[in-house]
């Protein structure tokens, strides 16, 4: 733990604390400072002018990365019938109804998106608390209670992320690798804030994007000059 520190410590005297960064600069500094043995996922954070316990402040939705996130999801299905061989086809990890159900009654979780076909609401609407409170009950207004679950299930394995506020006004998500090239993580990155521009609710007064700031696993946080994003 010693050697991340002194890695962490490197890189933290190479940015400027109360400095704002031109998009490029950032990710420079980021692509730099991602130096541990393993691929380091780019992280963005974005603090809003929101307060979520409101409903009309609420931030949410669903963005497919230009260049992807460079992390396999594994992606669970509820369906019958015809549905359940669309979905295997497009590449879902897991699929069932009732029996799937149950297994994630008893905690076995083991994916990172969930899609449901609109027929089999009835079913994992029983799952909301286990469910609602990971961020992966199925909502149509995400695409993901659907018809089209081979549509779904690709466009989540080729990079489309969810987005949601958190109660403090927060919005955290993996924008890519840094093995990426500068290029990319500067396009998923303007990709990502413009959609978030464009949730902005109608309910929101004031300043909306407070602060956005780009990090790799290890590293340290570096901000960014919003207006840099939108050029």
């Amino acid at each position: 733990m010693a050697y991340t520190g002194k890695r962490y410590k490197k890189a933290a005297e190479s940015v400027g604390r109360e400095t704002y960064y031109e998009i490029a600069d950032a990710v420079k500094l980021v692509k730099d400072g991602a130096t541990a043995k393993f691929d380091e996922t780019v992280e963005i954070a974005l603090n809003l002018g929101v307060d979520p316990k409101h409903a009309d402040q609420m931030v949410r939705g669903v963005i497919s990365l230009p260049h992807g996130t460079g992390k396999s999801l594994r992606v669970a299905v509820f369906a019958k019938g015809d549905k359940v061989k669309e979905a295997e086809d497009a590449g879902a990890d897991i699929v069932g109804s009732d029996e799937l159900a149950d297994k994630i009654k008893k905690g076995e979780i083991d994916f990172d998106r969930c899609i449901a076909t609109p027929d089999m609401m009835a079913v994992v609407g029983q799952l909301g608390k286990v469910l609602g409170p990971k961020g992966l009950m199925p909502n149509p207004k995400l695409g993901t209670v659907t018809p089209d679950v081979a549509g779904a299930v690709s466009a989540a394995k080729s990079g489309q992320i969810e987005f949601r506020v958190e109660k403090e006004g927060v919005i955290h998500a993996g924008i890519g690798k840094a093995s990426f090239s500068a290029e990319a993580l500067a396009e998923n990155i303007s990709t990502f804030v413009g959609a978030i521009a464009k949730a902005k609710p109608s309910g929101v007064k004031g300043t909306y994007m407070k602060r956005v700031s780009i990090s790799s696993t290890m590293g340290p946080g570096v901000k960014l000059n919003v207006s840099s994003l939108f050029g």
